[in-house]
């Protein structure tokens, strides 16, 4: 009995807390495990990982792409392509956008390193997307839901990406942003969201599409939910305004170089470490149908196999966002994102390594694991999700050192 007292006298001082101080407390305590498990992975760095045997952790959080994002604040982008022997675009800073290492910039400007700066950026917008996930999700799975789906996400496999300095965390905060002001019908704020989202990483095309989805679902149900012109106005010139500004970094690398192919080439460069006949052009969906063949031959099973596999996961993938019971729970909006987003990742990314990665901007769907009241239920998922992390990070970092162990 006293005990009983007790968790329940702690679950309602629990509740009693603002939202912004028990979303801080649930992500302090899960940065407080992934620096443990970098700390971890340091110590079991070898001689043969990128980093060399023992590396600090400072070593593991400025590793990868923060080294590219580093190059960028320091040197910008070139003006002459690099080559290699055959004259192909070999890989640049042009692969990546400016508003994540300009910004560390700035902020180092003000007497902290930019590693520091970019760190403290990733960790900062960590929290604020942690935030405005909870307010996104809470009104779809209710209070108690939202805030499991906030832990899941901040212990998630890839909560590494919230203490590295990578784009990852602002793009997060941008995106979950602008999910909440379409959620909320505040369509004209969302201008200024949508070309910080075009130049911090590639994605925001996904979001003028389903932006256009959005606007025909309103115009479908305006019986139900009326539909203003000026909303209409606004859905229209947000979505033009994503499509345009998705297809101006490809464009402003090509005036700068003097390369139509600049952006195109620069991306593919990366694809012909595992693809060696890579020609660099630039097909839609080829990338991964190519890349289905590749790895299922690797595999063993053939190229047959891998496209056959392909396609059942991405019926599996559409039925579960169409008629998937929890997933429904989140709203038509959640469920358009997730479709959009993923058909824009079928359309241009090769698949390997970091698949799992580019899959961040899919969290909101967190909220569909968070559903079953099951206590059991969800804490499993956090000891999954934590199982993951460290799977990931040991990976990566302590014995990253491969093109199969890229982060």
């Amino acid at each position: 009995m006293a005990v009983a007292e007790l968790s329940r006298s702690t679950t309602r001082g629990w509740h009693r807390l603002p939202v912004a101080l028990r979303v801080a407390i649930v992500y302090l305590l899960a940065r407080a495990v992934t620096t443990v498990f970098f700390a971890l992975a340091a110590q079991l760095s070898t001689a043969t990982s990128r980093y060399g045997e023992r590396p600090g952790v400072g070593a593991l959080l400025m590793g990868w792409d923060a080294q590219w994002y580093w190059y960028i604040a320091v040197h910008g982008y070139p003006t002459t392509l690099p080559l290699d022997d055959s004259g192909q675009i070999t890989q640049n800073q042009w692969a990546f956008m400016p508003v994540y290492p300009y910004l560390a910039r700035l902020l180092g400007g003000t007497g902290v390193s930019w590693q520091v700066a970019a760190i403290l950026i990733s960790l900062a917008a960590g929290y604020a997307a942690c935030l405005v996930l909870h307010s996104l999700l809470r009104k779809r799975v209710g209070t108690t839901a939202a805030m499991w789906a906030v832990l899941f996400f901040a212990n998630a496999p890839l909560a590494a990406m919230f203490q590295v300095a990578y784009a990852e965390s602002l793009f997060l905060l941008l995106l979950f942003g602008a999910l909440w002001l379409v959620d909320r019908r505040h369509y004209a704020w969302l201008y200024p969201v949508v070309l910080l989202m075009a130049f911090t990483r590639p994605g925001v095309l996904a979001f003028a599409l389903f932006l256009g989805l959005h606007g025909v679902v309103r115009w479908v149900r305006r019986t139900r939910e009326p539909l203003r012109v000026g909303q209409i106005v606004h859905i229209g010139l947000n979505g033009l305004l994503g499509a345009l500004a998705g297809l101006s970094w490809p464009m402003i690398a090509g005036v700068v170089t003097g390369r139509a192919d600049a952006y195109f080439a620069t991306e593919s460069s990366w694809r012909r470490g595992w693809l060696a006949e890579d020609d660099g052009s630039f097909v839609p969906f080829r990338a991964f149908w190519d890349a289905a063949g590749f790895w299922f031959t690797q595999w063993g099973l053939g190229a047959t196999v891998g496209h056959v596999a392909l396609i059942v996961v991405v019926v599996a993938i559409a039925a579960l966002l169409l008629f998937g019971p929890r997933v429904r729970r989140l709203g038509s909006d959640v469920r358009l994102w997730s479709a959009s987003y993923l058909l824009y990742l079928f359309a241009v990314f090769f698949p390997q390594s970091s698949v799992f990665r580019l899959l961040l901007p899919l969290s909101p769907l967190w909220g569909a694991a968070a559903v079953p009241r099951s206590r059991v239920w969800r804490c499993g998922v956090v000891v999954a999700c934590l199982v993951g992390q460290w799977w990931w990070i040991y990976n990566m970092y302590a014995l990253g050192n491969t093109y199969w162990q890229i982060p």
